[in-house]
């Protein structure tokens, strides 16, 4: 299916990506042996098929096809993108975490069940991750590279790392000791910056592309990444809660580091607007291809949630 626009192609990707996550995720029924519990199975399909963006899982396939590879081959990579980062909002929900109430519009997943089954179906979601992208991604080598930048983009070097970093300045931001543009930064490099340049890497590295191409899809999304979490900071200040799907105004309201706290919300979109045309000019020695990715660059600076 040819679509005519950026937000129609993104549509019929984000069908695609939903469908196969259904497809993927265990059914919530009454268990025998070696099945899902039914619980756990309804936590997981309840947190994953509950809406959103699907950007991760979007930007892995529009690499793939950027890079000459079909949305298809790419697929199981991006479902195994959005289990991970539904996984890290499961956990980022929870009381010991950010304690939030509300995701994607409805309650969270620690509020729809309980405490402990939203852990397990973070573990659930994490694990069955890496099984799809064992199964699905071939050849073997590309599948064992795949599993490796997944990991260490949302290990205790990547997303991981970055959400402690995070809790550790929310603690001195308590103790009335302020921090920087610069270690906001480092922060949000790490903790959503990371597991947005992980799908335009594993999608080149599904079409086998030439290393040029795949530094050029990785520079794309460290500039993206920052910019998504710049414009995220400034929805928290300005955005419509019924539009964003959660709680606005917490962040600032807490004092948490925010772009907007140092940039101030014109510094703050100043840069937003830097990291975009970056991520565009990333994107040269791919010539003609990744024109979608172009144009989705620049459509972030205009998202409203």
């Amino acid at each position: 299916m040819t679509a005519s626009t950026l937000d129609e192609h993104l549509a019929v990707h984000r069908r695609r990506v939903e469908d196969a996550l259904a497809a993927a995720l265990p059914e919530a029924a009454a268990e025998g042996e070696g099945d899902c519990p039914e619980r756990l199975a309804a936590a997981m399909r309840y947190s994953v098929l509950g809406g959103g963006k699907r950007l991760r899982p979007v930007l892995c396939l529009m690499a793939a096809e950027a890079c000459g590879a079909t949305w298809r081959e790419a697929l199981p990579a991006a479902c195994a993108l959005e289990l991970v980062h539904t996984y890290s909002l499961i956990h980022d929900d929870l009381p010991a975490m950010d304690d939030d109430d509300l995701r994607r519009g409805r309650p969270t997943c620690h509020k729809a069940f309980d405490e402990a089954t939203a852990i397990l179906a973070g573990d659930g979601l994490l694990t069955l991750a890496f099984e799809l992208v064992a199964r699905g991604v071939e050849p073997a080598d590309s599948a064992v590279e795949c599993v490796r930048i997944l990991a260490q983009a949302s290990g205790p070097s990547g997303m991981v790392a970055g959400q402690m970093a995070d809790l550790q300045a929310e603690d001195r931001a308590e103790a009335g000791r302020d921090g920087s543009a610069a270690e906001l930064e480092a922060i949000h490099r790490r903790k959503t910056g990371a597991l947005l340049r992980a799908p335009l890497e594993m999608g080149a590295v599904i079409a086998r592309a030439p290393e040029a191409w795949r530094e050029a899809l990785a520079r794309y999304g460290r500039a993206v990444g920052l910019a998504f979490q710049i414009v995220d900071d400034l929805l928290d200040v300005e955005g419509d809660e019924a539009k964003v799907g959660k709680r606005v105004g917490k962040d600032s309201g807490h004092g948490k580091w925010t772009y907007p706290r140092f940039l101030g919300v014109e510094g703050s979109r100043a840069k937003a607007r830097q990291l975009a045309h970056e991520a565009v000019a990333a994107l040269a020695p791919l010539e003609t291809r990744g024109g979608r990715l172009r144009e989705l660059a620049l459509a972030l600076l205009e998202r409203e949630c």
